[in-house]
């Protein structure tokens, strides 16, 4: 791979020399601007207003303008002997954990290859405290005409490192979140987490663009003279979204269908929300019969009670009678005797 900057990596009193190199390549299909009547090529002539002639690429400088429209002329020289140390240094400032750096920031990565053989071990090093920190290195540098603000990482045994946009690029979300309060049931938020859960994970490699892919297609189509090929019908169930809970039912079912899975989503759904719906049900429920209880056998106190009460009186006075019964019945016997003797 072609290096586009060689430098070094200032780590502390360490300097690393180390080349620059593209970490990604673009895949994006281009088209050029043709004359639509006989296609000829539309091509941009850079011209000098000065002197309304075309002038070469090797004619061409740079220039600041000033706000009354002055140029002032700048040389890659000048640039280069700017009073900075990242001119040709990737300045490391500080070591974080990753999760402080906002993905909004990231922009371009970069390879960092090793610049020869003496720049090996310092690499290595930095490479592995990198490893075992588990932290990422925020460092400054200067590439094309600007300094630039940068995050080193590894990535499998290579130092990679993203550039950074600063702080005070990123523009604050006012007025992008909805307005208002926004209410969201429980029985939507289950139904959401049922669709992540269907659509699961994915495997990143998988994922291509499929509209380069028709793209190409199209244009191999029409280089044949063959038709192009025809454009799939929509799929059905588009426009307005009128129903959450609905449109969220097809979700899930229809991502059950694209995996093979079978289910009813509705008895998901209840079975989701059967937990808070019943557990209520079954406290009044018991509730109630705990009442009714209580009830009955206060019924039973003020009524049954004396009931009991009395019936116990008689069988202890019937009881009490029987006794007396069974003490008089031996004297009555000796009288007898008595008598008949």
């Amino acid at each position: 791979m072609r290096s586009i900057w060689n430098g070094a990596i200032s780590f502390g009193l360490v300097s690393i020399p180390i080349k620059l190199v593209n970490a990604t390549e673009n895949h994006n299909v281009s088209f050029r601007q043709i004359h639509t009547e006989d296609g000829g090529r539309i091509r941009y002539r850079k011209v000098c207003e000065l002197e309304d002639k075309e002038v070469s690429q090797s004619e061409i400088g740079k220039a600041y303008e000033e706000s009354d429209g002055s140029m002032i002329p700048i040389t890659d020289e000048d640039l280069q002997q700017l009073p900075i140390p990242t001119a040709k240094t990737i300045e490391i400032v500080a070591f974080v954990p990753s999760e402080r750096i906002d993905p909004m920031q990231m922009e371009s990565a970069y390879y960092l290859a090793a610049g020869g053989a003496q720049a090996a071990k310092p690499y290595t090093l930095l490479r592995e405290a990198l490893k075992r920190s588990h932290k990422v290195a925020i460092a400054k540098f200067a590439l094309r005409g600007r300094e630039r603000l940068g995050m080193l990482r590894v990535v499998e045994e290579a130092i990679v490192m993203h550039g950074l946009l600063w702080p005070d690029e990123i523009r604050q979300p006012a007025g992008v979140a909805p307005e208002g309060d926004v209410k969201i049931r429980d029985q939507e938020l289950d139904l959401a987490d049922a669709l992540m859960d269907t659509l699961g994970e994915v495997d990143m490699d998988d994922l291509h663009d499929e509209y380069r892919e028709a793209v190409e297609e199209m244009v191999a189509a029409k280089a044949s003279g063959q038709e192009a090929p025809a454009v799939p019908e929509a799929p059905a169930g588009g426009g307005k979204v009128l129903d959450l809970m609905a449109a969220l039912e097809n979700s899930v079912r229809a991502a059950q269908e694209s995996r093979g899975e079978s289910g009813e989503v509705r008895e998901m759904n209840r079975s989701r929300t059967t937990p808070k719906d019943t557990s209520g049900k079954k406290s009044t429920s018991t509730a109630a019969k705990k009442s009714t209880a209580k009830k009955t056998a206060s019924s039973r106190a003020g009524s049954g009670g004396s009931g009991s009460a009395s019936s116990k009186k008689s069988t202890s006075s019937g009881g009490g009678g029987k006794k007396a019964a069974a003490k008089k019945t031996p004297a009555k016997k000796a009288a007898s005797r008595k008598r008949s003797a």
